[in-house]
């Protein structure tokens, strides 16, 4: 690139003619020095490689090294000032540097445009041409500021947090901390006392390393080895006894078996409560310690949570109650007639059955509070425990009361609010017995109180209040029914609430219930009046909630009472307010009621609320509208708009009910009109629908032409719609065909039919249609060949033919000149239908 040789050459416009270097982008075509002969080998392998990102890489990042190279041991020829002007382009190697790499890194772009690598390493390249060096990130972080302060507040918030003080009660960390500030500022004015308060300082910090330092040693005194084993000794030498006689643990009489099962085993062992109960209950009988016994299996019915140990205590328990009873029956059925202690035994023996009779007794309620202390939130074993008290009316009320104590809402199970409505329901009738009389106040407070429970979904809560509602009605209190139902419905001035938010209370979300409201609504239709209930709706509506129910009940509550024209318009607010499908099905109602009501009466209003339902209707749910509308017109209209609409109808609908569609459309212009206005219906029929559809669109067409008398008519129509007919699959149309040219057709037609019928089945003569014609023809079997030796008998047509072209059925019409690939395929194949006809015959 030419540049000035001198500073006195070096103007505005000479520095102006050398930018801008890279803008618009370097091309070989543009800028001849691009290239060099080197780069030739590097410009064919990344044609040959355009989509590998390593070769792309690679042939930048050694050219980048190249140009580097290069930069550093060119001089500039300008002065110090156009110099610190131009920077890093200041060289023509530099220029040319920054074009080269331009032109690589486009290029590469070019096929991998989401490559952050190469953006980021070509912008850093661009950055560095501009500025002279890299530009690098500021780091987050840098040099602390007052770092000895940070340090030290960072100190005093760990020991406030871990501070234990002996009279913490009563001095917390901060006015500790006052204190100990105060004693140091005295020591200045006493310094008698400093090394008194530095021995005692020195004491605690001691005392607290100690602390710190100190671990279970399992060989020492209290640990579990030496609890196992005994001391250990040294050398063999019997080393001196770790306890005197009395707390000697290797000795059986003194041994704490409750301490070692419990701290070494039910609380290691967990899974194992059951058989380390067992266990222990069972050393203290053959102790003949039967009472430690008895209450071993107690506290451990009374402390496992799960039910297979459970059992095995239960088992167990019962299984000792058995022993000792069957042991002191032998031991009063041995005993002598004047032994002093056989009354005593029969006492015993007359308790221990009795015990065993209430542990049996209370087995089901044992069983409940296992599975309560695995689960207090358990709503259905809270049911089943006071089902187990059955007509105790105190037991009852109690478990009701301890469920709700004990029970968060948060975690309950599923019908949490049931316990309150069972229990309000308990003290309505009278209690479980029944025997007492209804006390509506109570099961009112009960209710109440259950209103302002935090539940877990707003259902819950709304079927607190429909309870509540149906309770004031069992007892003929209607107006405190409507009364409950006003409270709870409550609207607040806030209403824009969202009624999934599961931050708000359900309480403040209540009012958009639907639940309550559909109870209000039908409390109100049973017991209030027409106005009140219109009320109810019309702030359903106003809030927006109500779903497509609620607009057919309220336009149907509506229409009972003889209010038509206001039922109407709550199906015109329904369809605003909700769209396809549910709109569909509020329209198919509003538009059945309208033409019931007014029938021909007001049919351009109708023909207008048709236009609006069909304006916006999916193809799926267009057709019963279509029909509808096309019996209005056919009914109170024109006969010519009826057809407009089911022409209308038959574009409009849904592929699949498309034929249904033209099957209706038929039937009616052949009703109005006659048969041969139906030949345009056919024509466009045959066009739009599917190729099965067509071929029995295209029999029906055929059929309606020979009633007609139009037999070359038919005859172009079966022509028409045999390529939609494989004659292995789809015989029912070649069997009326068939009989169609026997009737009405000649030699000539009945050879170009098979003509037609070899053509077609050479189209379909594939794999899968091969087989799917095996599979049919197999089912079909030898009733078919029975009933063509039948028609064979009685047919003079067939019979001419089989004289005239053979002894093989009519079917297929094979070809003289065959290659030998279509001779392998058709050979075995062994057609029974094919005739022999020459292209001479033909």
């Amino acid at each position: 690139m030419a540049h000035p040789s001198d500073d006195s050459e070096l103007t505005v416009e000479a520095l102006a003619s050398l930018f801008p270097v890279s803008f618009p982008v370097p091309r070989p075509s543009t800028h001849p020095d691009l290239l060099t002969a080197a780069d030739i080998h590097r410009e064919e392998d990344l044609l040959r490689n355009a989509t590998s990102f390593r070769q792309w890489w690679t042939s930048i990042h050694s050219t980048k090294e190249g140009l580097t190279a290069l930069q550093r041991s060119a001089k500039s020829h300008h002065s110090e000032v156009v110099n610190e002007r131009l920077g890093q382009l200041a060289t023509p190697i530099a220029r040319t540097a920054l074009q080269r790499l331009t032109y690589l890194f486009e290029s590469a772009l070019v096929n991998f445009p989401a490559s952050f690598k190469l953006w980021k390493a070509y912008l850093q390249v661009r950055m560095n041409f501009v500025l002279g060096r890299p530009v690098k990130p500021k780091r987050a972080g840098g040099r602390k500021k007052f770092p000895e302060m940070r340090e030290a507040l960072e100190d005093e918030e760990l020991e406030a947090l871990t501070y234990e003080g002996g009279v913490d009660p009563v001095i917390g960390w901060p006015e500790w901390k006052a204190l100990v500030a105060l004693f140091e500022r005295a020591l200045m004015w006493l310094p008698n006392e400093a090394d008194e308060a530095a021995a005692r300082r020195k004491e605690e910090e001691e005392k607290a390393e100690a602390q710190k330092k100190e671990q279970e040693q399992p060989a020492g005194v209290n640990g579990k080895l030496i609890r196992f084993a005994g001391p250990p000794t040294v050398d063999g030498a019997k080393a001196p006894p770790a306890y005197d006689e009395d707390e000697d643990p290797r000795s059986p009489r003194k041994l704490d078996i409750d301490k070692i099962v419990m701290q070494d085993g039910l609380a290691v062992y967990k899974d194992q409560a059951g058989r380390l109960w067992s266990g222990l209950a069972t050393y203290w009988t053959k102790r003949a310690e039967f009472d430690r016994a008895k209450a071993t299996f107690e506290a451990g019915l009374a402390d496992v949570v799960t039910v297979r140990d459970f059992t095995q205590i239960f088992d167990a328990y019962a299984e000792y109650s058995e022993t000792l009873i069957s042991g002191l029956m032998d031991m009063i059925s041995n005993a002598e007639p004047d032994d002093e202690d056989a009354a005593e035994t029969e006492k015993d023996l007359d308790q221990q059955m009795k015990d065993f009779e209430e542990l049996m007794d209370r087995r089901p309620f044992l069983v409940n509070e296992v599975l309560l202390r695995r689960n207090p939130h358990d709503v259905q074993e809270w049911e089943k425990r006071i089902a187990l008290y059955g007509e105790n009316d105190e037991r009852v009320a109690e478990t009701y009361t301890k469920a709700l104590k004990t029970i968060n809402p948060k975690k309950a199970t599923a019908n949490y609010y049931m316990l309150y409505v069972n229990f309000a329901k308990f003290y309505e009738e009278g209690g479980a017995s029944k025997t007492a009389a209804p006390d509506l106040e109570s099961a009112r407070k009960v209710l109440e109180k259950a209103t302002k429970v935090a539940f877990k979904t707003v259902d819950d809560l709304a079927e607190i209040w429909c309870e509540w509602a149906e309770m004031e009605l069992r007892n003929e209190n209607y107006d405190e029914a409507i009364r409950v139902m006003q409270r709870a419905a409550a609207v607040p001035k806030n209403t824009k609430i969202n009624y999934h938010d599961p931050s708000l209370p359900v309480q403040a979300r209540l009012f958009k219930s639907l639940k309550l409201w559909s109870f209000y609504v039908d409390l109100e239709e049973s017991i209030g009046d027409v106005e009140t209930s219109k009320a109810v709706y019309d702030k359903i509506l106003e809030l927006r909630i109500a779903n497509a129910q609620i607009i057919v009940n309220y336009a149907a509550f509506l229409e009972e009472n003889k209010y038509f024209e206001e039922s109407f318009k709550v199906y015109e607010k329904g369809v605003e307010l909700f769209t396809y499908p549910v709109a569909f099905e509020i329209w198919n109602i509003y538009l059945a009621k309208f033409v019931k009501r007014y029938g021909g009466k007001k049919l351009e209003r109708a023909r207008d609320l048709f236009e609006q339902a069909l304006e916006q209707c999916p193809q799926k749910h267009c057709k019963p509208l279509f029909l509808m509308y096309a019996q209005l017109e056919e009914e109170h209209g024109l006969a010519k708009r009826s057809m407009a609409i089911l022409d209308r109808a038959s574009q409009a609908v849904a592929d699949e009910d498309k034929f249904e569609m033209f099957t209706v459309y038929i039937a009616k212009a052949t009703a109005n009109f006659g048969l041969p206005a139906t030949r345009p219906i056919y024509e466009k029929a045959i066009e739009v629908l599917p190729n099965r559809q067509t071929a029995q669109m295209c029999l029906r067409f055929a059929a309606m032409e020979r009633k007609l008398g139009e037999i070359d008519r038919a005859r172009a129509i079966y022509a028409h719609a045999s390529q939609f007919c494989d004659p292995r699959v789809d015989t029912k149309f070649w069997q009326e065909w068939n009989p169609f040219e026997m009737e009405h057709g000649s030699e000539d037609t009945f050879r170009e039919m098979l003509r037609i019928k070899r053509s077609v089945q050479a189209q379909y003569n594939t794999e899968a249609s091969y087989l799917a014609a095996q599979a049919l023809s197999s089912r079909q079997g030898g009733a078919q060949e029975i009933e063509s030796e039948h028609k064979g008998a009685s047919d003079p047509m067939a019979a001419m033919e089989r004289e005239a072209l053979g002894t093989k059925g009519p079917a297929f019409v094979p070809s003289k000149e065959r290659t030998t690939i279509q001779q392998a395929e058709e050979a075995p194949q062994g057609n029974a239908d094919e005739i022999q006809i020459d292209d001479e015959d033909l």
